[in-house]
């Protein structure tokens, strides 16, 4: 997938003030100084599309991201910020947790795990929570630049080994990194065959059956 064009469209505090369209939408969490807006501007080929910064946290609304005038890249809070209030934390879970659930635009979510570390509880009970309720997803580790390739892949190895003790099927994911562009043409390219394979499954469910 190219992406020829990609806008900022709205910030919003709850799912009913999201977009009023029927466009396919793409989630991205993750843990608070995952790389998400870094991720999102690499995709986007766009430096300042996603505002990023040094103090983690600070995504506190659902954005919306219009990509190539046919779909949604959305920009959800990073869960697992300790140093937000106990008030704003359940605020900003309910506010992910119900987007999640009922927005039904919502294709799948990609959820953020940094490369570096070894398989961290908090990211692990997200990945079951999503499972749990039946939320498609997928996992894409980040910072990879930051470690050698071997490393990088033993690190993934192990996660990979931590979910099969609980899942039967693996969810699809991928090793990027924002700072070498790695992983970002997989990327595009998983997004952009959901939305053919989407367009044709609609296409098929409104054809006009033939009289007799």
């Amino acid at each position: 997938m190219e992406i020829k064009k990609s806008e900022f469209i709205v910030s919003s505090p709850t799912i009913q003030r999201c977009p009023n369209d029927d466009k396919y939408e793409y989630a991205f969490i993750g843990r608070s100084n995952v790389g998400k807006s870094s991720l999102i501007n690499m995709l986007c080929n766009h430096k300042g599309l996603a505002k990023t910064s040094s103090t983690p946290g600070k995504t506190l609304l659902i954005n919306h991201f219009l990509i190539n005038d046919d779909w949604y890249l959305v920009d959800l809070p990073g869960y697992g910020f300790a140093k937000r209030s106990k008030k704003v934390q359940e605020q900003i879970q309910n506010m992910i947790s119900s987007y999640l659930m009922m927005r039904e635009q919502l294709v799948t979510t990609f959820v953020l795990i940094d490369i570096r570390h070894t398989p961290q509880k908090i990211d692990l009970e997200f990945l079951e929570w999503l499972g749990t309720n039946g939320i498609p997803f997928s996992i894409v580790f980040t910072k990879a630049d930051k470690l050698s390739k071997l490393r990088a892949n033993e690190n993934v190895k192990k996660y990979i080994t931590v979910l099969k003790e609980t899942w039967e099927e693996l969810p699809p994911y991928f090793i990027t990194s924002s700072e070498k562009k790695t992983g970002r043409d997989e990327l595009l390219d998983y997004i952009e065959q959901i939305n053919k394979d989407l367009d044709a499954s609609e296409a098929e469910n409104t054809e006009i059956p033939e009289e007799a």
